[in-house]
């Protein structure tokens, strides 16, 4: 009986030091931290001619300090998903909180190149474990209008942490805190990590992961080497003048792609839990939706790589200046992003097709404004935030559109698909356009030449935002054949 009667006391003990879920709390973290991951992933390239004289680093060992982070991330997102739901979200979340801010604080102490490329690759894993809980988080703390309006916040994190992090990279390198150079960078993720850590301990709900969930070991063996060998060549191939070995990278990609297809699908015939369950790509309109999200990523990517070349390489602006030209971009795609859902639900689709039509229109203008030599001047300004507005729009509908009709018991797959595919969509932004704008400006100049370059660096950029439009073109397309394929699964 006293045996019984303790264990009682400490389950109402327990019971009473449960604390009710706050869905703004758990949003306010998760969005936080999953801001920090995107952050991390453009704040950097401001930082690299730093680092490049304090670590004396190589040409290859810059990129990858740059680069490894990203190729990490992409290849582990997946695996990041599944174990979501294996050991709860939570943990998972933490877990990945707890790496990213302890790689994060190595990163800002690195004495060398080394050092610092492997702690980047830690860094990687961190925010691949802690992006895929995001969604699953919210999903499970929100419900009816209370989640569309959290999925708008999502979006402007997740779109809009890349174009913050360009300018708050300027503001840290500029303002040279202690004299420590491009360290900051790294070590703002310190403070912020361990306040997320202490409130996400409190905050976020409890879970022990799903029965029955399993890692799925044979479409992990596949599924990593076969990302792999395509991020790599996109991360590497233009510093490296696309050598043989990227070509044969991306080749092999394609037949274990078609391995791993194969493999998730024995999982599922033998009753098993594959990494990607079909029926997450199966969900009516969810197909032609990712690959819209696809287009608006590689399109995001390919703008902001190729426009920051642009400024700070072709105008000589520093990585300050060039950060603020990009703010009526940034402003406009968050006003979007966070406004959209006021229009009526009927208005929802074509606001789809309205914002790649505006992004198109937007290239189509800065490639007007280029023919003169450069951007001064307050076009740049204006179009810039056209072009934010129609990402945003384009982008945050289709975003909430997928993850919505997506059942609760799958959200951590779809998350793991769909950040996937964006990030493969920033990897191919960056290798496509920037590849373009490279070939066509030519050997980036000294200051000396500067004078010159600007207007070919200004031929080059208007070729490739003309290029830019047309895949705003295409992505006019898919919302159509989008919009099509709802309305014909609703009928």
């Amino acid at each position: 009986m006293t045996n019984i009667l303790t264990r009682d006391a400490r389950a109402g003990g327990l019971a009473r030091r449960e604390r009710p879920v706050r869905p703004g709390l758990v949003l306010a973290v998760v969005l936080i931290g999953q801001f920090m991951a995107v952050l991390d992933a453009s704040i950097v390239n401001v930082a690299a001619p730093s680092i490049h004289a304090s670590l004396r680093a190589s040409a290859a060992g810059l990129q990858l300090v740059v680069a490894g982070y990203t190729i990490t991330y992409a290849v582990v997102l997946v695996t990041g998903a599944r174990l979501g739901d294996i050991l709860g979200h939570r943990r998972v979340f933490l877990a990945g909180l707890i790496l990213f801010t302890l790689a994060s604080l190595g990163c800002g102490l690195a004495g060398t190149a080394g050092l610092l490329i492997a702690l980047r690759f830690g860094q990687g894993v961190g925010a691949a474990l802690m992006i895929p809980q995001v969604l699953s988080l919210i999903q499970r703390t929100h419900a009816g209008p209370a989640r569309a309006r959290a999925m708008s916040r999502y979006s402007a994190v997740l779109a809009g942490g890349a174009v913050v992090g360009q300018l708050v990279g300027g503001l840290l390198i500029s303002a040279n805190l202690f004299d420590s150079g491009w360290r900051p960078v790294f070590l703002v993720n310190v403070p912020i990590g361990v306040l997320l850590l202490v409130v996400g301990v409190r905050g976020l709900p409890h879970g022990k992961g799903e029965p029955g969930r399993t890692l799925d070991l044979p479409g992990l063996a596949l599924l990593t080497p076969a990302v792999l060998a395509f991020v790599l060549p996109l991360v590497l191939g233009q510093p490296e003048r696309w050598p043989a070995w990227g070509w044969v990278l991306m080749a092999a990609s394609v037949p274990l792609v078609a391995a791993f297809a194969a493999a998730e699908r024995r999982v599922a015939r033998s009753g098993g839990t594959p990494l990607i369950p079909g029926r997450v790509l199966r969900v009516p309109g969810v197909p032609v939706a990712i690959a819209a999200l696809f287009t608006v990523m590689t399109i995001f990517s390919g703008f902001f790589f190729t426009l920051a070349l642009h400024l700070q390489d072709g105008l000589g602006y520093s990585p300050l200046r060039a950060g603020l030209t990009f703010a009526p971009a940034a402003a406009t795609f968050a006003l979007v992003s966070l406004n959209w859902r006021r229009l009526p639900a009927r208005a929802h689709s074509a606001l789809i097709v309205a914002g790649f039509a505006a992004f198109a229109t937007a290239m189509a203008g800065l490639a007007w404004v280029l023919r003169g030599g450069g951007t001064e001047g307050v076009g740049i300004y204006l179009i810039g935030g056209l072009s934010g507005a129609g990402m945003a729009a384009a982008f945050s509908p289709l975003m909430t559109r997928v993850l919505l009709r997506v059942p609760v018991e799958l959200a951590a797959d779809a998350t793991g698909v769909v950040v996937t595919v964006n990030q493969l969509g920033l990897l191919v932004g960056v290798a496509t356009f920037g590849t373009l704008y490279l070939n066509l400006a030519g050997r980036l100049p000294g200051p000396a030449a500067l004078g010159a370059f600007r207007h070919v660096s200004a031929h080059a950029e208007a070729i490739t935002f003309l290029a830019l439009a047309g895949l705003g073109a295409v992505g006019v397309i898919l919302a159509v054949v989008h919009i099509i394929e709802r309305r014909g699964a609703t009928t």
